[in-house]
């Protein structure tokens, strides 16, 4: 099966020391690219030095030891291939946009790189399944692929699997309807065509991959958590300047930081122009 692309789409996984995307560090990343041009895609795979402990939990599930990572390059070593290989592409995964891209955005910051979200969509095939099908990638590629995952947790096995996932599905969904939350019976647009795969798993209320922040009925800029829950943010921190310098200096994700911040900065840019 050849996607339609608008442009080039990387399909990534990441294993890591933990599960908490901001203080946690990736010790195996894998990535395939697939150009909108139609030539074939291109694989790209690295352990990673996380330079901390990988926790119990996480060994038992993806098996790389301290020893395996020891004498690898950290992330900042390998951030700049990375970051060239990426792109502009978009990027897709599975659950990527509450746990991959979040990693990968924080480790691209402590790099010293802005992988800019602004210019590129977002695939979480996992959103495709929990809408169709609930289930585990494993099962999900039981279910499309009739096979079993060789390697289950090894960072391009999964990856591997999660694009074999997808092509399953469009086979199986294209043209079928689906019923939403409402109730409601809609097609699905499940298809070859990527970019309206990206817009029916996405939520373009959702301003960043952690789900902190998200438009209201009126285009505004909200909080999607804490005390603030549904209030303006720049109404919040021009009013709260300690809760504006605590989300700054506390474990929220980089596209967060950054998000709140050109919202105040453009406030006192245009209110110095007299424009306020």
């Amino acid at each position: 099966m050849t996607f339609k692309l608008e442009r080039d789409i990387v399909f990534f996984d990441i294993e890591a020391t933990g599960l908490n995307v901001i203080k946690d560090r990736i010790v195996q990343i894998a990535l395939i690219k697939y150009p909108k041009n139609g030539s074939d895609a291109v694989e790209m795979t690295h352990l990673v030095n996380p330079a901390m402990p990988i926790s119990e939990e996480a060994m038992a599930v993806h098996g790389i030891t301290p020893d395996m990572v020891r004498n690898k390059p950290t992330f900042q070593q390998l951030a700049p291939e990375i970051f060239e290989f990426i792109g502009n592409a978009d990027l897709a995964g599975y659950n990527s946009d509450r746990y991959d891209i979040p990693m990968l955005l924080e480790e691209f910051a402590r790099s010293g790189i802005n992988l800019d979200m602004n210019i590129r969509k977002t695939l979480d095939v996992q959103k495709i399944f929990y809408k169709m099908e609930p289930r585990t990638l494993t099962a999900a590629y039981r279910l499309y692929c009739q096979k079993e995952i060789e390697n289950a947790h090894d960072a391009l096995a999964d990856v591997r699997a999660t694009v074999d996932v997808l092509k399953g599905m469009i086979k199986r969904y294209d043209g079928v309807d689906y019923v939403d939350g409402d109730g409601f019976t809609h097609p699905a647009p499940i298809s070859s065509d990527l970019a309206k795969v990206s817009e029916f798993t996405g939520d373009a209320r959702t301003i960043d991959v952690t789900q902190k922040l998200k438009y209201d009925n009126k285009g505004n800029i909200v909080f999607n958590f804490g005390k603030y829950q549904g209030q303006s943010v720049l109404d919040v921190v021009l009013k709260d300047k300690q809760y504006y310098n605590w989300i700054l200096n506390k474990d929220f994700s980089v596209q967060v930081k950054q998000t709140i911040k050109k919202i105040v900065d453009d406030y006192y840019k245009q209110q110095k122009q007299g424009n306020l």
